[in-house]
């Protein structure tokens, strides 16, 4: 299970319906030990593998890093590979795809992933509801949406950065993406006073 050296997974079927994501996430749900902290932070997955060493994970360390003391926080990956705590981030399968579920055009990919990734952080916030005290999740789109249903069905507390009122003021309806980027200055700083003000 947790062997590096496998086939890679390119591009093409949603890493989401393979299986072995759900092998790999069923592992975490029912074996791996979480180790209990105050602050988890729930991060989104990114293209580049692993995901600590891709541009954006680099850039939320270092707001992370700047806001909360180290032993204070578990960092979670969730998004497309499910959920997955990064020091897992070399298991396999999760550094070996590449994947963007913002490039599909397919409108039932996008429902199937709400529906997966819904019930994958319902999941993982119900195995790990004593192990937190607060939970962060730094997110914008589907990926914004699976996690605050997943708390609601749960009833497992989870702040969500940026704020409703912060992605209204930065939208930007003719962009591609018009929530913009997590990389945006004004979502990092919210991000950052959020994480120090736990």
């Amino acid at each position: 299970m947790v062997s590096e050296e496998r086939e890679p997974i390119w591009a093409g079927t949603p890493p989401f319906f393979r299986p072995e994501f759900e092998e790999a996430f069923q592992f975490i749900i029912r074996d791996y030990v979480v180790r209990g902290r105050d602050v988890a932070i729930f991060l989104p997955c990114s293209v580049h593998k692993p995901y600590s060493t891709s541009p954006s994970h680099r850039l939320f360390d270092r707001v992370i890093a700047a806001s909360i003391s180290a032993e204070r926080v578990h960092k979670v990956v969730f998004g497309t590979c499910g959920v997955v705590p990064r020091e897992l981030e070399r298991m396999y399968p999760y550094a070996s795809y590449r994947y963007m579920l913002g490039r599909s055009p397919d409108p039932a990919v996008h429902r199937s992933f709400l529906r997966i990734e819904t019930v994958r952080v319902a999941a993982y916030l119900e195995k790990t509801r004593s192990t937190y005290r607060h939970r962060v999740a730094y997110c914008l789109g589907e990926f914004r949406e699976a996690m605050k249903e997943a708390s609601a069905r749960t009833g497992v507390p989870v702040t969500l950065v940026p704020s409703d009122e912060t992605i209204a003021r930065c939208r930007d309806p003719d962009a591609r993406f018009a929530d913009g980027s997590l990389s945006t200055q004004e979502y990092l700083d919210e991000f950052g006073a959020v994480l120090r003000g736990l």
